[in-house]
C-alpha cells in the first residue's frame, strides 16, 4: 500500500471548488493507500500578520476535514505545528539547497512580484525547504500535486538526493502524481476562471459553511450567456458548463447526461443550488457539531499528531544519526 501525502494551508474558508476538486477524492483514497493529510499552519506565516486568526483558521479547517468525512482510524490527519520535526528537519533541508535554486522557484517569484509594495517574508523565499521536510518525514511514496506545484516536488527530490549522496541513504524520494481528477468547478461570476479564495468578490464563490439562503442566492445570480440552449461546452458556454459539472459532480452523473433533462437556464441553477445544499447539509452539521466540542477535536488531532510523530520522529533521527550528529547525553 503506497504512502501518499496531500497538504493544505489554513488560509481561508474551504469552498466548493475545494471539496468536489480534492477534498471528495482524499475522502474516497483514504482507504486505497496510507494517507497522510497534514494542515501546515507554519507555512501560512508567510501570510499571516494578525493575532489569533492563523490558530481560529486550523481549527476550523480541521473541523472541515473531518465534516467532509476524512476518518483518524483510515488517515492520519494532522497538524504541522503539532509535530516539531518539521521545523528541525525544515532546518537541515535549509542547509542541504542552494540560494541559486530556491531563486529560481517560479512561486516565489511570482508571490514576491505581487507583493513588491509589501512586506515580502523570507519565508516565502525559503518555503521550499519546509516543504521537503514535510514530504520526506514521511518516506511518502506519492505526492498528488497539480503543476503550479510539481517544481516543488522536483527540489525535493533534488534535497533528498543531495543529502543522500553526502550523507548515505536516508530519504525516499517521492514520486510525482497527478491527482484523481475531481470536478472542475469555476466562479460562479466569472466561470472562466477557477473558484479560488483569493477572488476579489465572494459573490461568485460557495463556501462549506454558507446557510442554504446564500448557496441559493449565489446559483441564482450565477453568470450564463446570452443564448439559451443548455449543453456542455467549456470553450464556448463556461458558465452553463459549470453548473452542470456542479450538478452532475452532486448527483452522480456526467455533465452531458445532466444537460439532457434542462432547455432553460432557471431550472438548471435552481437544482444545482438545491443539490448541493443537499451535498453539504451533513458536512455542515458534523462541522457545527465539532466547533461545539473542542475537546472531541483536540483529541482527534492529537490521535493525528501522534500517528504523525511516531513516524516522522524515527525519520528525523535517521537523518541525525547519517549526519553524525552529537545525542543528548
Amino acid at each position: 500500500m503506497p504512502r501518499v501525502l496531500s497538504c493544505i494551508q489554513p488560509t481561508g474558508n474551504v469552498h466548493l471548488g475545494n471539496y468536489l476538486g480534492a477534498l471528495r477524492n482524499w475522502v474516497a483514497g483514504q482507504h486505497e493507500c496510507d494517507a497522510f493529510h497534514g494542515i501546515v499552519d507554519l507555512h501560512a506565516l508567510t501570510v499571516t500578520d494578525s493575532p489569533g486568526v492563523l490558530g481560529r483558521n486550523t481549527l476550523e479547517l480541521a473541523a472541515t476535514l473531518f465534516a467532509v468525512g476524512l476518518d483518524p482510524d483510515a488517515a492520519t490527519v494532522f497538524v504541522q505545528s503539532h509535530v516539531p520535526e518539521h521545523p528541525q528537519l525544515g532546518w537541515i533541508m535549509e542547509c542541504t539547497v542552494s540560494y541559486g535554486e530556491l531563486s529560481r522557484m517560479t512561486q516565489f517569484k511570482d508571490k514576491a512580484a505581487k507583493r513588491e509594495a509589501d512586506f515580502v517574508s523570507a519565508g516565502l523565499f525559503t518555503y521550499p525547504a519546509l516543504q521537503a521536510a514535510d514530504i520526506l518525514l514521511y518516506d511518502a511514496d506519492e505526492v498528488p500535486v497539480g503543476e503550479d506545484q510539481r517544481q516543488h516536488i522536483e527540489i525535493t527530490r533534488d534535497i533528498a538526493e543531495r543529502f543522500n549522496h553526502r550523507f548515505g541513504p536516508t530519504f525516499t524520494l517521492p514520486k510525482v502524481v497527478t491527482p484523481k481528477a475531481g470536478a472542475k468547478v469555476t466562479d460562479l461570476q466569472d466561470p472562466t476562471s477557477k473558484m479560488s479564495k483569493s477572488s476579489s468578490s465572494e459573490a461568485g464563490i460557495v463556501y462549506l459553511d454558507d446557510d442554504p439562503a446564500a448557496i441559493m442566492k449565489k446559483f441564482k445570480r450565477a453568470v450564463t450567456d446570452s443564448e439559451s440552449e443548455v449543453r456542455f461546452d467549456r470553450a464556448t458556454k463556461p458558465g452553463v458548463s459549470n453548473l452542470l459539472e456542479i450538478l452532475a459532480a452532486c448527483t452522480g452523473r456526467t455533465p452531458d447526461a445532466v444537460a439532457a433533462d434542462y432547455s432553460q437556464y432557471g431550472p438548471l441553477k435552481n437544482d444545482t443550488g438545491e443539490a448541493v445544499v443537499s451535498v453539504l447539509a451533513p458536512i455542515q452539521e458534523r462541522y457545527r457539531e465539532l466547533l461545539s466540542d473542542r475537546a472531541e477535536l483536540a483529541r482527534l488531532l492529537r490521535v493525528g499528531a501522534d500517528k504523525a510523530r511516531a513516524v516522522a520522529s524515527r525519520t528525523l533521527e535517521r537523518a541525525y544519526t547519517n549526519i553524525g550528529i552529537l545525542p543528548p547525553t
